[in-house]
């Protein structure tokens, strides 16, 4: 207890950030990445497709829930949606304003001698939604669990997560980066490549996905030629470093990526300035995934790509939500207004003396033809509010049995392990994709992956992502057929540290990688018994 104390007087000296809150009979939190990482755990440029499409994702499945009246008979939902700015420290601090202050804050005065401002009435959080980076939820989940707060997180893939003894409650729509590495190395074994280097972002996203990649190259058929580390905050001559290391290993034309979306057009901006833009075959996983600014300018770098995708399907009736939000509209997010000045590049407030920038036009919208497009996890972020809906909605209707009330005593004092332990992992509903939602005992979700291909479109200067397969445990389905290659022949590339020996000779296999060799004849008077060995 004294631990919780301590971390809740930080409470004491927060300033009051931007959040929104809706009411509700029950509080559910949301943590998402409103902004970019700005230094060690500032905030940087407004986060379009990760932050505020997924934040407008829980409002909408919010008011969706709220407006069923199949759904938790008449007890109403509400949110505290709080900006993580990509940033587990930030994070971290943020957390802090969905628990409930300590009973006796007596010991506590301000600079002045006044007596702290707490708000005791607050409504606790039941569950939190988020969040989406898995170095964010490792560390959400960690202090969450301290006061039995469940949390569903529709983004975050980092293996460890599954480790109960750590993360006790703690659930994803999303499966964990076992399997994602299994795709990547299903792919890496389909193509043929044996020689492969590997590029990871410093944080547990990246070590989580090198080490399932690096078991699955220890027990595939390809090497890994070298293991890059993009440390955090890392500068235009870290990039430059990584790539001069992938170029001194010209063999390893493929390498795969376990970056964050930062971090991979980092490296294909570094790949241009060493004019390097066909020396490398990218094989992305959902950090880089099917996101359009990641290769925005540096198609180039990024042509032929083969990148990694949770299986998303769209919800037609978000698009429509989103498309029919305005400024003028949507004042229950305070960051709509940043976001839209981003889209619109234009200037929402009147224009002040010398101000040079364009005023928004009253008819905009969020079209396709202003670069609108559903991000991929929208579908895994409504699951989660659903996920959270239907288990309290089965947790009322089984402690209030035979009263008048839904919401009755028993419901209203349920505990957050309770709720996690014999409700949220035992739901299963259909969602508005028509997918199945459910959870393994690990609290981890149970979805496939497509594979892409980024290519440019047949007489356009436009580029694409393609779908070209998909994977679902553990079988892969690539049509070869729909990848485009930029290779003279038009074939794979090639990716192997040795050429196949000719006929008469063996392969000396190196000591320090077993995928690599020279060639050797056999001599007078003998014969390849094997590609191996040479006999008499």
């Amino acid at each position: 207890m004294a631990f919780k104390l301590t971390l809740l007087t930080l409470m004491l000296l927060e300033s009051q950030a931007a959040r929104i809150e809706i009411p509700g009979d029950i509080i559910l939190g949301g943590l998402f990445p409103v902004h970019h990482r700005s230094g060690h755990s500032g905030c940087g440029a407004i986060n379009g497709e990760r932050g505020i499409q997924r934040l407008e994702a829980m409002l909408f499945a919010l008011d969706r829930i709220n407006q069923d009246p199949s759904l938790l008979n008449g007890i109403s939902l509400g949110a505290r949606i709080l900006d993580t700015c990509s940033s587990g420290e930030h994070a971290l601090k943020e957390t802090l304003q969905f628990l409930d202050p300590p009973a006796d804050m007596g010991i506590f005065k301000c600079a002045d001698g006044s007596a702290p401002g707490i708000d005791k009435d607050r409504q606790k959080i039941t569950g939190v939604i988020g969040g989406s980076y898995s170095e964010v939820s490792q560390k959400v989940a960690s202090l969450l669990g301290l006061f039995h707060v469940p949390q569903i997180s529709p983004a975050s893939t980092a293996s460890s997560l599954g480790d109960k003894t750590r993360y006790d409650l703690f659930a994803r729509t999303v499966p964990p980066d076992t399997l994602q590495a299994h795709v990547m190395t299903d792919i890496i074994d389909y193509f043929n490549w044996t020689y492969v280097s590997l590029v990871t972002s410093e944080g547990v996203y990246g070590d989580s996905g090198m080490i399932s990649f690096l078991r699955d190259a220890r027990a595939g058929n390809f090497c890994v030629a070298i293991v890059e580390v993009v440390p955090r905050l890392a500068d235009e001559a870290t990039f430059d470093a990584i790539i001069q290391s992938l170029l001194r290993r010209p063999q390893a034309r493929v390498v795969a990526l376990f970056t964050h979306g930062e971090d991979s057009r980092a490296l294909l901006a570094a790949a241009k300035r060493a004019n390097a833009s066909s020396n490398f075959v990218w094989l992305a996983s959902d950090g880089w995934g099917t996101q359009a600014h990641i290769v925005e300018g540096l198609h180039d770098e990024a042509i032929s790509a083969i990148t990694v995708e949770l299986d998303s399907r769209v919800i037609p009736e978000y698009d429509a939500y989103m498309k029919n939000l305005t400024v003028e509209n949507n004042e229950r997010n305070p960051w709509f207004s940043e976001y839209w000045e981003d889209v619109f590049q234009c200037s929402v407030k009147p224009a002040q003396q010398n101000d040079t920038s364009t005023a928004c036009a009253a008819s905009l919208r969020l079209e396709e033809s202003a670069g609108y497009r559903q991000g991929a996890k929208i579908q895994f972020v409504v699951d989660a509010v659903y996920a959270f809906a239907h288990a309290l909605d089965e947790a009322s209707k089984q402690l209030c049995r035979g009263q008048n009330e839904s919401y009755c005593e028993a419901f209203r004092n349920l505990d957050g392990e309770s709720l996690y332990m014999n409700y949220l992992l035992n739901t299963t509903f259909e969602d508005l994709a028509g997918s199945m939602v459910r959870f393994d005992q690990l609290g981890d979700g149970l979805v496939p992956y497509r594979i892409y291909n980024l290519r440019r479109l047949d007489n356009s200067t436009a580029y694409e992502y393609i779908p070209i397969g998909r994977w679902e445990p553990y079988t892969l389905h690539l049509d070869s057929e729909k990848v485009l290659w930029t290779t003279e022949d038009g074939l794979p590339p090639v990716s192997a540290c040795s050429s196949d020996c000719t006929v008469g000779q063996i392969k000396l296999i190196s000591p320090e990688n077993r995928c690599c060799w020279v060639c050797s004849a056999c001599g007078p008077l003998k014969t390849v018994m094997d590609e191996f060995t040479c006999s008499n």
